[in-house]
């Protein structure tokens, strides 16, 4: 073989060893490579099915992606001489953890309150019933009211008054009131006038009805009527209506009290009318 041949032959490509030769040939690192791959691939193993201590509860299947991702794969180099090994990838295991199965939550029910004791109902107390009220008293009826009496008839005064009223009554004008002033002057005239036979206004004296009225204190006569004969109160009012001036002074509105007198006696009765203001 010539020397351009032997550079050739020297020159040759030599394949690269097999992992078995390399194995034999290191014999020191290359159980220590074994092991470490066999370590990764577990670690790997038990990270993803959850079986490491600690991790049980925590691993679900949301957490398997991050788990994925954290975890790079696995490579184990083996350190190479002068020529080169060839590195030997181990692919990553990813276990999808197991859903844990649901628990059911137990909740103590809590004991209803325990009813209270009943109170002792208090013994009845023995009363003395209260006395039955005495009967109220038939109420004694009332007396019958007594019957009035009749009213007297009026005297002959009042029924000349009475007369005089409705003849004023007719003319428009108000009723007189009885004055008993008035009538005491006007008694003390009629009396007069039988005792002392004369008829007239004026007394034996010359006193006018206006003077003796003074004379007993009175001081409101204004004007005044006599007559004599005439039995009663109706005969006499006729007399005095069909006179012109004695009518005139039993219509005249302005007077508004009367006094009337009568003094029975042979000859009479004699009749005395005293008007006043």
């Amino acid at each position: 073989m010539t020397s351009r041949e032997d550079d050739a032959v020297h020159h040759r490509p030599i394949p690269p060893p097999s992992l078995w030769s390399r194995v034999r040939s290191r014999p020191l690192w290359a159980p220590l490579l074994l092991a470490c791959v066999v370590a990764a691939v577990a670690l790997t193993a038990a990270v993803g099915g959850g079986r490491l201590p600690g991790l049980s509860d925590a691993s679900s299947t949301t957490d398997a992606p991050r788990a994925e991702a954290a975890a790079p794969p696995s490579t184990a180099a083996v350190p190479t001489s002068s020529s080169a090994a060839p590195t030997v990838v181990v692919p990553p295991t990813t276990e999808v953890a197991p859903t844990p199965a649901p628990v059911a939550t137990t909740t103590e029910a809590t004991p209803p309150p325990a009813a209270p004791e009943p109170e002792a109902e208090p013994e009845p107390e023995e009363t003395t019933p209260a006395p039955a009220p005495a009967p109220a008293p038939a109420p004694v009826p009332a007396p019958a009211p007594p019957v009035a009496a009749a009213a007297p008839a009026p005297g002959p005064e009042g029924a000349v008054l009475a007369l005089v009223n409705t003849e004023r009554a007719a003319a428009g004008c108000p009723a007189v009131r009885a004055d008993e002033a008035l009538a005491a002057v006007a008694r003390a005239h009629s009396a007069d006038m039988r005792d002392r036979g004369f008829f007239s206004h004026v007394n034996p004296e010359g006193l006018d009805p206006f003077a003796r009225a003074r004379a007993a204190g009175v001081g409101n006569a204004r004007a005044e009527n006599i007559a004599y004969g005439q039995p009663d109160a109706a005969a006499v009012m006729t007399a005095w209506m069909n006179s012109s001036g004695h009518r005139r002074n039993i219509l005249d509105c302005s007077l508004r009290t009367l006094g009337v007198g009568v003094a029975q006696g042979a000859g009479g009765p004699w009749w005395t009318q005293l008007f006043g203001s």
